[in-house]
């Protein structure tokens, strides 16, 4: 376990500059809007944004603001913020990402969920968070072999124990980190007190059985066939991607923003209220300097490989589930109840009222709130 901190050198920062300025816009129909992919005006905005407004010295500040460190497990190198909170210790939290997040996503709730007295909330409810990079994504290694979902759950598990010297903890997650959290519980039972997920994932086994759940599941195959051309070609040609967006920053941040674009709740804001430019950029030069758009898609293909999306027949999650359901998520809308209660022992399930598949930037204080009534409980 050694210290770690991002450093870009101001020649790899101008090096990016260079290729957004160089960026020849291809052809879009005027007024077209995300209907067919990002927006030309939105992707004109931000690129001028990074430009005449996006500052090295303050995105290293803002990506360095809480102590990081790398350990290697099993040949692996991870990545991972440790913040010790107000719990000294005793209460730890372990915060996993998805796909195009990063560890860069928590950071609207770190400090509130470590130090609750700054924000008029009790000490008592306090955590000792571990946020890491997953293994093929950011500052975390990046093997040749993908490490699926299954052998990062078994990573993480050691470094909570054997790296850190947790003896039990509890873990949240969304999207990839909601799967992997899942497979944490249901490899490392003994470790978990209990698991917080906002998706269900994986998916239980067997056919709808109510209306209600029937009536979800051809919601679903709707989605999948409006928005699932990324994971369709992510899980069977992630290669082909990769030769399309190349080393080029704004190939790869257009395709990482509409995701985000298209994932979040804009029912009652606009797209460019949800996030910040910097928070997007900050993603993007993530996922470009590292290298880690290209081994970050493979997790599709080694999860649809391996089969993880699906609990296998007479699987269930017994550690004590909580599902905190964010409404606005347009790509995983929530299944009734009982469809979870299949596959996890349900705790606790709560229905909130704004907020879509990016919880901790969309809606980071009910994503605290409910964190902290959950770790209560």
């Amino acid at each position: 376990m050694t210290p770690f901190e991002i450093d870009w050198t101001p020649e790899a920062f101008e090096t990016v500059r260079e290729r957004v300025r160089a960026y020849e816009f291809a052809p879009a129909p005027p007024g077209e809007g995300w209907a067919m992919g990002c927006d030309p005006a939105f992707l004109r905005e931000m690129r001028d944004h990074w430009l005449t407004h996006y500052r090295r010295e303050e995105a290293l500040a803002r990506l360095n603001r809480y102590s990081q460190f790398r350990a290697t497990i099993d040949g692996v190198g991870l990545h991972f913020v440790h913040l010790l909170g107000e719990s000294g210790g005793r209460r730890p939290l372990l915060l996993t990402h998805g796909w195009p997040g990063s560890f860069r996503e928590f950071w609207r709730v770190a400090e509130p969920l470590a130090y609750p007295s700054r924000f008029g909330g009790r000490s008592e409810d306090a955590f000792d968070l571990v946020i890491p990079s997953l293994p093929n994504f950011g500052y975390s290694d990046h093997p040749a072999e993908t490490v699926d979902q299954a052998r990062t759950a078994d990573l993480l598990d050691r470094l909570m124990r054997e790296v850190l010297g947790y003896r039990t903890y509890r873990a949240h997650g969304g999207d990839w980190g909601a799967l992997v959290t899942s497979l944490l519980a249901l490899r490392h039972p003994e470790s978990l007190e209990a698991i917080h997920l906002t998706m269900v994932f994986p998916q239980p086994q067997g056919e709808p059985a109510s209306e209600g759940e029937r009536d979800w599941a051809a919601r679903m195959r709707e989605i999948e066939r409006e928005m699932g051309a990324y994971r369709h070609l992510q899980g069977s040609r992630p290669q082909s991607l990769s030769w399309l967006v190349g080393e080029d920053p704004m190939r790869q941040a257009s395709w990482i923003w509409e995701r985000y674009h298209d994932w979040s709740d804009r029912r009652t804001r606009p797209f460019e209220a949800v996030f910040t430019p910097d928070e997007l950029i900050d993603t993007a030069m993530i996922y470009h300097l590292t290298g880690a758009f290209h081994s970050s898609i493979r997790y599709y293909s080694e999860a649809a490989r391996k089969g993880l999306r699906q609990l296998k027949p007479g699987e269930r999650i017994e550690v004590p589930t909580a599902f905190a359901c964010f409404p606005g998520d347009p790509l995983h809308p929530w299944p009734p109840r009982s469809y979870a209660e299949r596959g996890f022992a349900v705790s606790r399930w709560t229905e909130m009222p704004y907020g879509g598949h990016f919880a901790a930037l969309e809606a980071p204080g009910l994503l605290v709130t409910d964190l902290r009534e959950w770790a209560r409980g």
